[in-house]
């Protein structure tokens, strides 16, 4: 049983953080950010069932439990003698994953209705998705949600030219009708499971947002453009500071500064032809194999709950 949890609570997820630092920037920043959420969410309930399984394996161990269930808790225990503190290790962080979730579950949920009173209280634009806000402060952001909302102070507007601003609302609106903030919950409700999967989510938040630079490049037929919106943006958010809001949710254009310039660079390169699609097999396949060592773990304890029975 013991290597079965090792495969799945430990090696799956350092796979899943190699793999995906290999290959986030050979990969199309849209597809990569899907297979990479998903990924994560596989390691993710994989690591959780060999937790559990571990969690009911030291239950069993228990005379009291193993009396009830007509089984020899001896034998249970032998099956593990050599890694005696697994079974309880496993039960302790069960129980840890399982607040971090929660945890992790009522922020998300918080900030969703946090965005939805922001842009209930946003003044009314007219036609269209976009706000304009009358402030001096310079910043943008995209509010989700049913009556989502592209929100671009006059600070920002006012830094930017036409073409820079175009570009800065196509990106917006990128995120806002792809609904990306879906897809980075998904990945740091994930991430709330293992310490591993941290950087994973944090790949997507950086590919969703090169998603909506190519998004914005497409729209606008100017890569040079984006990437100036993109600097610019950045430049004037970090000197003159951005509107207090409820950022968890929010993916905007200068969300995690440090990455900007990756993004400038890529946005000044030529588009890439899809040459290495056949790579994102490859993540997708790290998280099947710890399924599977999940499932066998899961097999595992009921062969052995057998085993130990007693006539």
């Amino acid at each position: 049983m013991f290597d079965h949890w090792v495969m799945a609570v430990v090696v799956g997820p350092f796979a899943g953080m190699v793999v995906v630092r290999l290959l986030a920037e050979r990969l199309r920043p849209g597809d990569a950010a899907v297979v990479f959420a998903w990924s994560a969410v596989m390691l993710a309930a994989s690591s959780t069932v060999s937790l559990f399984v571990f969690a009911l394996k030291a239950a069993a161990e228990l005379p009291s439990v193993a009396a009830r269930g007509n089984w020899s808790h001896e034998r249970v225990l032998l099956d593990t003698a050599h890694v005696p503190w697994a079974s309880w290790l496993s039960l302790v962080l069960l129980v840890a994953v399982l607040l971090s979730l929660g945890r992790t579950r009522r922020s998300q949920r918080r900030a969703v209705r946090a965005a939805r009173r922001q842009a209930a209280a946003l003044p009314d634009h007219g036609p269209g998705d976009v706000v304009l806000l009358p402030d001096g402060t310079a910043d943008a952001f995209t509010l989700p949600g049913p009556d989502g909302r592209i929100v671009v102070t006059t600070g920002m507007r006012d830094a930017l030219t036409d073409g820079q601003y175009a570009a800065l609302i196509a990106h917006e609106r990128a995120h806002l009708t792809g609904r990306h903030h879906q897809l980075v919950m998904l990945a740091w409700l994930a991430a709330a499971t293992h310490p591993l999967l941290r950087p994973m989510a944090r790949h997507v938040e950086y590919l969703v947002e090169r998603w909506a630079d190519e998004r914005a490049a497409e729209q606008t037929g100017d890569r040079r453009v984006v990437a100036q919106a993109l600097g610019v943006a950045a430049l004037a958010t970090n000197r003159r500071g951005g509107l207090a809001h409820a950022g968890a949710l929010h993916v905007s254009v200068t969300t995690r500064p440090g990455a900007v310039p990756r993004r400038m660079a890529a946005m000044l390169r030529p588009a890439k032809p899809v040459r290495h699609s056949y790579l994102l097999y490859v993540p997708a396949i790290v998280a099947v194999a710890s399924a599977v060592w999940a499932g066998e773990g899961v097999y595992d304890l009921h062969e052995l709950l057998g085993l130990a029975r007693t006539h």
